[in-house]
């Protein structure tokens, strides 16, 4: 097995996730779900995993929608994904092109929507998914990732009748499951959607799911298997596998990268030069593991007012050794000016913990990844 780092997975490689795959198939027979989780946790992994093992009686579609620009779009995009299908039966859209057809007066070809759908994408859209359930007798799962990009993208009026148009075709077609992933909490954009008015709950009849680490044994697992795949010597394969699942906090993402930096440097895998590799990745200014983003998406997702808050709370749990408790942090932040009110200070600490910056234990807060308290440690402190 060979380091990968950054790439896509093949299914097959995919490790330690059989047991959440079966949970969110058993999920699927009721109903559809959100996975959620941080970039570099493997959630397209794991869809993209289901999506080659599905059974007989599932029909799996998967797309990636991070640049999709308009509601118009998206259609586009679904229009595409059943047309492909439909053709290896010979077969078209027949509802979804013949609504064109009326809107436009003249027939289309290609997958290429007219712009005069544009007004009319969600009776298109609903068309679109009618002509996919009633030329197949399986359940159809759409699995559509980085769902939050698309809809902060398009717009805060169109994500709201896009949420609500997706909702509908749920209860009017009961053997379509929806997939929805996101690298960004879809929290934020329904916070977001909220604050310009939006007053539905478009997910309600959603499960959410997040995808956690490896578990210790399977991070272990992984961890050896590249070790050996990538011939790295070492006077203690399992110690040193034991090591590295531990001091990545068993995030396959960078177990991944430290394999191959311990290629790239002669493949020697001693503790030490593995401790050496860490702190140089966590320093680095090229990024190498892309660890600005837990700095960045501050900045980009939490308001004014909550930006110090979020950042000094942080930083206090980033120098302090083990957890604290609410109280400990207050008292840490309202020596500042900004950071002096409590109930900011609880709301703060839940969207910390929503984001997977931090977890709540016993009453006490601390960083859910060692690793990332590492690299704020060494970013901040």
């Amino acid at each position: 097995m060979k380091a990968n780092p950054g790439g896509e997975i093949a299914p097959a490689e995919v490790m330690g996730r059989d047991k959440l795959i079966s949970d969110l198939w058993g999920i699927l027979e009721q109903q559809s779900f959100i996975l959620s989780a941080e970039r570099r946790m493997g959630k397209t992994s794991v869809i993209k995993k289901m999506r080659s093992e599905a059974t007989a009686d599932k029909l799996p579609i998967y797309r990636d929608l991070e640049n999709v620009r308009s509601p118009l779009e998206f259609v586009e995009t679904v229009f595409k994904d059943v047309e492909e299908y439909l053709s290896r039966f010979n077969r078209t859209a027949k509802k979804a092109r013949a609504f064109v057809t009326q809107l436009g007066g003249a027939e289309f070809s290609g997958f290429k929507l007219p712009e005069i759908a544009a007004t009319e994408w969600k009776a298109l859209l609903t068309e679109t998914i009618a002509d996919l359930v009633e030329n197949q007798d399986r359940t159809v799962v759409l699995f559509w990732d980085e769902v939050p990009y698309m809809l902060d993208n398009i717009g805060d009026e169109a994500a709201m009748e896009l949420l609500d148009t997706l909702r509908s075709i749920r209860q009017m077609y009961p053997a379509v499951r929806m997939v929805y992933t996101g690298s960004i909490g879809l929290h934020h954009v329904l916070g977001a959607l909220r604050k310009a008015g939006y007053t539905n709950d478009p997910t309600n009849d959603m499960y959410v799911q997040d995808v956690p680490p490896l578990s210790v044994k399977d991070a272990t697992n992984l961890a050896r298997k590249l070790l050996e795949g990538e011939n790295i010597a070492t006077p203690d394969i399992q110690g040193t596998a034991v090591f590295i699942a531990d001091e990545l906090s068993n995030i396959p993402f960078y177990i991944h990268h430290l394999i191959a930096k311990l290629k790239l440097r002669g493949g020697s895998g001693d503790i030490p030069a593995i401790k050496e590799i860490i702190a140089d990745c966590l320093d680095d200014p090229l990024n190498p593991w892309k660890m600005e983003y837990y700095r960045e998406r501050v900045d980009s997702y939490y308001d004014d007012k909550q930006r110090p808050y979020a950042l000094n709370l942080l930083d206090i749990l980033a120098a302090g050794e083990g957890s604290l408790s609410f109280d400990e942090l207050f008292n840490g932040i309202k020596q500042e000016s900004e950071t002096q009110d409590k109930e900011m200070t609880r709301k703060v600490l839940r969207l910390l913990e929503q984001d997977y910056y931090i977890y709540k234990k016993d009453s006490r807060f601390q960083f859910r990844y060692a690793l990332i308290k590492k690299y704020w440690k060494s970013l901040r402190c």
